[in-house]
């Protein structure tokens, strides 16, 4: 019996993974800033969303299908954007991208993939946005931007909770540092986890693959802190596409970046890592909704752990959902069958709370 079997929720696809990757990479992907206690209060807030069973409804005939900037998803959510998946499991990046296409739904392609964004995009079949990180003075970010652009990019997603990268302590314990510096203890780190090694080791290593250019190499401690509105001003007016602003907490800045001319904009405490304090985004995305209207395009991530979290998040004003470690964890727990299983498992989860609360179809819809 493969591995991808025993997954019957995010959580067994969690404790697989953890036994599987080297400590390092496990808690560079599982890490939240500080003392964690951020991704605490983030779970305990979506616990604290209900949703109200139905009865004697007709829910038969149930579709997970929606609109995202008006083209068609088989489901109300997409894969975020994540730094070196290919850790996670040697082709991780690809096999999301063929998770992509076959669904249809949105792939986010960090700036700092370990694969090239234009091999993403073909293998996605179009699927998918690139996630822009503003760093240095913005030479090499608006290199990026045009660099996406050539390779048929639609969607641009601007990241902009992390002025500077947030302090994981988790990840510094191990010296986790990218492009990777192997000392003796990550050497017996590796050796311990032998089959993730090998495997990484016939694939090579991982190297932030879009930064493999003229004029341009990444240092991920690199301040961010100068992108300013004029900045998104700067993108608007550069970046044809649809323009996403992702990372945003506060009502006055979503009142702004709607003002901007943003197409939409994300929800998001990237998945508490960077502010240990932030507030819950499940919290901010009601509020957010609440002064935006009820036809701006809002989606939502950070903290999601089931298909039934997609449900609260869309109860709560979300038009679309974003999964994260949770799909890496299903690649290194089972490989591209175990990210398949997590996918089924959460789309079966999603569907049964449809059924219980009464849902045919999915009430919100981003049309942009």
């Amino acid at each position: 019996m493969g591995a991808a079997a025993h997954i019957h929720s995010v959580e067994d696809a969690r404790r697989l993974a953890k036994r599987r990757l080297p400590w390092m990479v496990f808690d560079y992907i599982d890490g939240a800033a500080g003392g964690e206690g951020g991704a605490v209060r983030n779970r305990a807030a979506m616990d604290a969303v209900t949703l109200t069973p139905r009865i004697l409804r007709d829910v038969s005939d149930r579709s997970l299908s929606t609109k995202i900037f008006g083209t068609d998803a088989a489901r109300p959510f997409g894969i975020a954007p994540m730094g070196m998946c290919n850790l996670s499991g040697p082709g991780a990046d690809l096999m999301l991208a063929r998770l992509a296409a076959q669904y249809k739904v949105p792939h986010g392609v960090s700036t700092v993939a370990s694969t090239p964004m234009e091999k993403i995009i073909e293998v996605a079949e179009g699927h998918a946005w690139f996630q822009l990180y503003f760093s240095g003075d913005g030479a090499g970010t608006f290199k990026l931007v045009e660099r996406a652009r050539a390779a048929g990019y639609q969607t641009l997603v601007l990241t902009v909770d992390v002025p500077e990268v947030g302090r994981r302590p988790r990840e510094l314990r191990h010296g986790f540092k990218m492009p990777f510096k192997i000392g003796p203890w990550q050497f017996l780190d590796f050796a311990l986890h032998p089959r993730w090694s090998l495997g990484s080791l016939a694939a090579g290593k991982p190297q932030m693959a879009n930064f493999e250019m003229d004029g341009y190499a990444f240092d991920r401690t690199e301040s961010r802190a100068r992108a300013t509105w004029e900045t998104l001003a700067r993108l608007r007016e550069m970046w044809p596409g649809n323009l996403v602003v992702k990372g945003v907490l506060d009502v006055d800045d979503a009142r702004r970046l709607k003002s901007e001319g943003v197409d939409a904009i994300q929800v998001s405490s990237h998945g508490a890592r960077q502010l240990e304090s932030a507030p819950a985004p499940i919290i901010a995305l009601k509020t957010i909704r609440e002064a935006l209207g009820p036809e701006f395009p809002l989606f939502y991530d950070s903290g999601l752990r089931s298909g039934e979290d997609v449900l609260k998040a869309i109860t709560q004003g979300a038009d679309f959902a974003f999964f994260g470690r949770a799909l890496q964890f299903a690649i290194a727990a089972g490989g591209e069958p175990g990210l398949h299983k997590l996918w089924d498992v959460l789309s079966d989860e999603l569907s049964i709370a449809m059924a219980q609360t009464g849902m045919t179809r999915l009430a919100r819809e981003a049309n942009g």
